[in-house]
């Protein structure tokens, strides 16, 4: 069977509702009041805050700025913090923020590269940016077609760049985040990667089929799953004033609701999520994570419900 009949295949074969509500028993958590709890990265033997910081927080803040919003997610017991070269000038301001915590703290960057030397050179970059020596996880950024697979898995691909990496001790562990299910599944049946970061979305997930097919094939492979888009609405309208410049969709800024699609993506065996980028939405996270409870079968309903009433964000099979 060819690769793409079988990922079609594969995919449609998983029921919508195939793992939710989901038994967290398979995911060891670690709790301890007033903290946000940790829980393990599949097989790696790590232990990750279930919020993530996504360095986008700090784009555009000023030095200071950036060290109080590093400070507050600190003091809340966060521990994994994420960025990328493509979110402004992030890694320029976490890098002096996060350096009095870094050996406590587990660091993930990305690049955009589907090249070896393009992948190298944002690696550098990154390290030097950052002001560390390794990072702990290093990811192919936000993959959504067939054709970058081909390229990153290819002679002279990213993926080249990742191994020697890892082999040279700058990078311990190796991941992906995708924005189809397409490619994620391609990605995953190429190579042994240690994460996927992926969008868990109330809406996607019962209104769009994109989420159960992903989910499985990770949680087969016992990877550490890492979430997106857990407090994400819906698409901005053409006609509609943009009140958040750091997404591309209209986030849930409703406490109520905020916290609805964070108890949605973090009730399933996920190692953590990540908020949005605006920094007074990452603060509500914090403090509504710390009193999580997973999603009882009456909640489960009514937001599922909601979703199927949501245009959502992404689709399987991708529009277009």
């Amino acid at each position: 069977m060819k690769r793409r009949k079988f990922l079609e295949t594969t995919a449609m074969t998983v029921p919508l509702i195939s793992m939710f509500p989901a038994n967290l028993s398979a995911i060891v958590r670690e709790t301890k009041k007033g903290k946000i709890e940790k829980r393990a990265l599949g097989k790696t033997g790590e232990m990750l805050s279930m919020i993530g910081f996504g360095g986008i927080v700090v784009d555009g803040a000023t030095s200071r700025q950036a060290a109080s919003r590093v400070k507050e997610a600190i003091d809340y017991g966060i521990n994994y913090f994420d960025v990328a070269p493509s979110y402004g000038n992030a890694e320029e301001m976490l890098g002096p923020a996060l350096e009095p915590y870094r050996k406590k703290v587990f660091l993930a960057c990305k690049t955009g590269e589907r090249k070896k030397e393009g992948a190298r050179r944002e690696l550098e970059q990154s390290l030097k940016y950052l002001r560390t020596d390794h990072l702990d996880l290093y990811q192919l950024h936000a993959v959504t077609s067939l054709e970058e697979v081909d390229i990153i898995f290819g002679k002279d691909g990213a993926l080249e760049t990742f191994v020697a990496a890892r082999d040279e001790g700058k990078i311990k562990y190796l991941g992906f985040s995708a924005h189809s299910v397409e490619a994620a599944l391609a990605l995953m049946e190429g190579f042994d990667f240690d994460t996927i970061l992926f969008p868990v979305n109330f809406a996607a997930w019962y209104n769009g089929n994109f989420g159960p097919q992903v989910l499985q094939k990770a949680s087969e492979k016992k990877m550490g799953i890492l979430a997106l888009k857990a407090m994400a609405w819906r698409r901005w309208k053409e006609d509609e004033e943009r009140t958040n410049s750091k997404t591309w969709y209209k986030p849930l800024t409703d406490k109520e609701q905020a916290r609805e699609g964070l108890r949605f993506t973090l009730s399933h065996p996920v190692t953590a999520a990540i908020p949005p980028g605006h920094e007074d939405l990452f603060s509500m996270a914090l403090e509504l994570a710390t009193d999580f409870k997973p999603m009882d079968s009456g909640e489960t309903e009514a937001i599922k419900k909601k979703g199927l009433a949501t245009d959502p964000i992404f689709r399987y099979p991708m529009e277009g």
